[in-house]
């Protein structure tokens, strides 16, 4: 992961473009006219032996004849040249190529091999190109400019870009970068989303997505661009067919959609299934709406069109506001009798521009909404533009003369009539749409990208046992399997593994031949009503499916006889299947049981996903799932149940009782962590795990394994808690304390801590008297991304209280990052910090990190001769001389061995 040399792509003062044609119609020569004509003030550079100058640009033979070597080259040559010109650009000085040229499958590795030694960065190859409109760079074959703006539109599809242009010109709609990103040799989605979560122009982001190449760097990126700005992304391939086509598309290989749909839910990227969708997306993002909640009034003149906007506002799960009394009686005083009463608020087909500012006005100050669609459907009785000038009028400035802040979006229907209006909502910032749909779409992302920073935010509560459990057990069982050649458990022994990671599991027992049932039923059926008997075969994967399972067995001899007519049933359906013997378990009658399945298994592109939903024989047929990444969290896990249709059932109904939700949750948590822990698990299934008020209890079980020295298993797409840098040691006068990675639920200590603090303290830190400490900001501190950043907390174990905390950020290159270190003012001088620097460099060199950064106050004197006793090199800033720059070598960085270090 890198945004290493992006700048030169996405910054260029100059720009080359080798196959500069003057034949129309060709690649060359379109993408010469649009450098020529887009207004770029850099240099430009064309190159192409057989001219001497293309669209009066100077050209050049060859790459060396160049008087200088350009930021940022374009290829649009044919395929055997691309290899070497990569080569001899590389050789100049050139450190961004974009690769327009398509067919180069077997010349990737040669021009990776070309590009690498100078870290020249890639863009395509089979790229339309790029746009730049703040630069008046056109560097692609486009059939016409974007317009300037704040929108970043990414797109793995060059047609997809062009249809977008044309949409945008028409709706006044501008954007601060295009690119195509093609096959995306080396710059992909995660390199663009960490260089644009630092872009300062770029005000929101718009993904056009077939695939993803590598899953934990686009994670650990989009996150970090989704705190900061709208991230919207359209995801094709959603059905079999499209996937297929998309990977015809791009060579690249697409996961499963729900896989996706559950990245992009962990991530707080909020996702359209289409590109009307998309469009609605942008037309509200590029107008800057202020949302400040969900709750839509709407205003029209037209009823019907009104109960439309309100019926897909409701089905797409907005929120309808209410008409509160006070708003009532003001609309009664400036509207016909005859008006609706409620929301939607139908103002009559005749209302003109001083009844739409009235009303509009009366709704604008109403507290009960937070947002307000205006609808005009064309009447001969009125102007739609005089309507819209009103509208205007409105939103710029209230009855008090202040601005509203509440969100307006606009939606005049009709075609010709209309555009007029729809040209000056445009021209003064405010949303407009032509249908009602469209306009729910465009408010719904907004909507959504809301709740899914509230997600992304939100601090879950951390709870003991399986995040902290290291079951020496299950990897003994799993072990003692791998030795004996097994790629398959038993429902006994993956039972065996899931009860020893503290699920609830039915007690079962063996019997190898139909005459051993007899004794196993009657040991069962001593404390039981019934039993139940299951084939056992490594073979038989749906057990029902071959009639291998018998339910409500009441006697010994009952058990004999099923066992018998069992075998041979299977025998015949299945003749080549491995019979082990027969699984006997009590029956186990919780009547008002819902029969979930919780399982896992292994994605192509995302690694281990965990599966939620509604279990038993028909899991197919219902088809009640959802997906999430592990590691999983009691928030999360939640999160993922709520997602089916069969939590509504949970949730209790009639005479049915809630069943036990935080059972569920724990079992999710610790399926999770038992896959996060295990790299040997590569599939689960726990179907039926019966779910009532009582509890859970896991009646049946499978599991696939394989050695992971063999045959790795694909990486968890996003770090987990790295437990093993936990550590415990004693301090003079404070006791035991516990140095761990920092958790979500730090936020809750952090009040405390902050009390703690001298605001001197405070400023030697963050250079300032002051920080923030805002939820959201407390979050950024707690709820880190363990891939690219760190943290360490010291806690007592006797307190629960948090005495200081060691940070490092890293760039995303992952070779060199930032410190920073606190301890509570009055625990200083214990030795506090010196064990948090070591814990954190400790962790920098086993992560590979190069080199450590900080910046420390001249008065900070303290922190000046720890750094230098552990081997930072200080050197004093330019200026003023008040701060000190100090860098650490990590990889041969000495530390005191008698400083505690974890296990």
């Amino acid at each position: 992961m890198s945004i290493r040399n992006l700048d030169h792509m996405l910054a260029p003062r100059s720009v080359g473009l080798i196959g500069a044609s003057m034949k129309p119609g060709t690649v060359g020569f379109t993408m010469a006219h649009n450098l020529v004509t887009g207004g770029f003030n850099g240099d430009l550079y064309f190159i192409n032996p057989n001219y001497d100058s293309v669209a009066g640009i100077k050209c050049y033979p060859h790459v060396d004849d160049l008087p200088a070597a350009p930021d940022l080259a374009m290829i649009a040559s044919p395929p055997p040249t691309v290899a070497g010109l990569v080569r001899e650009l590389a050789s100049k000085g050139t450190r961004a190529t974009g690769i327009i040229t398509a067919g180069l499958s077997d010349q990737k590795a040669a021009i990776q091999d070309a590009a690498r030694p100078s870290c020249m960065r890639l863009l395509g190859p089979n790229s339309l190109g790029l746009m730049l409109p703040a630069l008046g760079l056109n560097a692609s074959f486009a059939h016409r400019a974007a317009p300037k703006g704040d929108i970043a539109f990414l797109s793995q599809s060059g047609a997809l870009v062009t249809a977008v242009i044309d949409w945008a010109a028409a709706n006044e709609v501008g954007f601060s970068h295009i690119l195509s990103l093609g096959e995306m040799l080396d710059v992909d989605f995660g390199d663009l989303l960490d260089y644009l979560a630092g872009d300062v122009q770029s005000r929101a982001i718009i993904l056009y997505v077939e695939s993803i190449t590598s899953a934990p760097k686009f994670i650990s990126a989009a996150r970090r661009a989704a705190r900061v700005k709208p991230v919207i992304v359209v995801k094709s391939g959603r059905f079999e067919a499209g996937a297929r086509a998309a990977m015809s598309h791009t060579g690249a290989l697409a996961g499963s959609d729900a896989a996706y749909d559950a990245m992009f839910r962990r991530t707080g990227l909020v996702r359209v299934n289409t590109l009307p969708e998309m469009f609605a997306a942008v037309e509200m993002l590029s107008r800057k709406p202020r949302l400040s909640g969900e709750r839509l009034m709407i205003l029209t003149n037209g009823g019907g069109a009104g109960v439309l906007a309100a019926d897909e506002l409701q089905e797409a799960g907005g929120a309808l506001a209410k008409v509160s009394p006070d708003l009532k009686n003001q609309l009664d005083q400036v509207l016909p009798p005859t008006w609706s009463q409620a929301n939607p608020i139908d103002i009559i087909g005749d209302a003109g521009p001083e009844r739409y500012r009235r009303a509009l006005t009366a709704i604008l100050d109403d507290p009960a909404s937070d947002a307000v669609l205006v609808m005009q459907c064309p009447t001969a009785l009125a102007s739609p533009v005089d309507n819209a000038k009103a509208v205007i009028e409105c939103a710029k400035s209230n009855h008090d003369g202040v601005p509203t802040t509440k969100t307006i979006l606009t939606c005049w229907l009709g075609n010709g009539s209309a555009q007029p209006s729809r040209d000056l909502f445009a021209e003064n910032g405010i949303p407009a749409f032509e249908t009602p749909s469209d306009a729910i779409n465009g408010f719904m992302q907004i909507v959504r990208y809301q709740r899914a920073q509230i997600e992304l935010v939100a601090t879950p509560v951390c709870k003991s046992g399986p995040q902290t459990e290291d079951n020496t057990k299950t990897h003994d069982l799993l072990q003692a399997a791998l030795e004996r050649g097994q790629t398959t458990l038993s429902a006994l022994e993956a039972k065996a593994i899931l009860e020893a990671e503290g699920i609830p599991v039915v007690t079962s027992l063996i019997a190898k031949r139909p005459s051993e049932v007899r004794d196993c039923a009657r040991q069962l059926l001593a404390s039981n009503a019934a039993c139940v008997i299951k084939i056992l075969s490594p073979d038989i994967t749906h057990k029902s499916d071959v009639g291998g399972v018998r339910l409500g067995i009441e006697t010994a001899s009952e058990a004999v006889l099923a066992a018998n007519e069992m075998l041979t049933r299977v025998r015949r359906l299945r003749p080549t299947a491995r019979v082990e013997g027969f699984l006997i378990e009590p029956m186990i009658r919780r009547p008002l049981a819902q029969e979930i399945i919780v399982g896992m298994n292994e994605d192509p592109t995302f690694g281990p996903l965990l599966l939620f939903g509604a279990g038993g024989i028909a899991v197919e047929v219902i088809a009640d799932t959802a997906l999430a990444l592990p590691p999983l969290n009691d928030m999360l896990a939640r999160q993922l149940i709520g997602e089916t249709r069969i939590s509504k059932l949970l949730a209790g109904y009639r005479d049915r009782p809630r069943a036990n939700i935080d059972a569920l949750a724990d079992v999710l948590v610790r399926v999770s962590n038992l896959v996060v822990r295990h790299p040997e698990i590569r599939e689960l299934d726990i179907n039926p795990l019966l779910v009532d008020e009582a509890g859970v209890i896991a009646v049946d079980a499978r599991m696939r394994i394989a050695d992971p020295r063999i045959s790795p298993r694909r990486p968890l797409a996003i770090r987990p808690y790295p437990i093993e840098w936990v550590a415990s040691f004693d301090v003079a006068g404070i006791g035991q304390v516990q140095i761990r990675p920092i958790r979500p639920d730090d936020e809750l200590r952090y009040d405390a801590f902050y009390a703690k603090l001298t605001r001197d303290d405070i400023r030697l830190r963050f250079f300032t008297p002051q920080v923030e400490r805002s939820h959201r900001a407390m979050a950024r501190y707690t709820q880190i991304d363990y891939a690219r950043e760190m943290a360490f907390v010291v806690v007592s174990l006797d307190s629960d209280e948090l005495l200081g905390v060691a940070r490092m950020i890293l760039n995303p290159n992952l070779q060199d990052g930032e410190y920073g270190i606190i301890v509570r003012s009055d625990l200083k001088g214990r030795g506090l910090g010196w064990h948090l620097m070591h814990h954190l460099i400790r962790y920098a060199k086993h992560e590979g990190v190069v080199q450590l950064n900080g910046k420390v106050l001249a008065e900070n004197r303290t922190m000046l001769d720890m750094v230098r006793a552990l081997g930072f090199k200080v050197t004093r800033t330019e200026g003023d001389g008040g701060e000190y720059e100090v860098t650490l070598a990590v990889q041969q960085a000495t530390l005191d061995a008698a400083v505690m270090a974890p296990a």
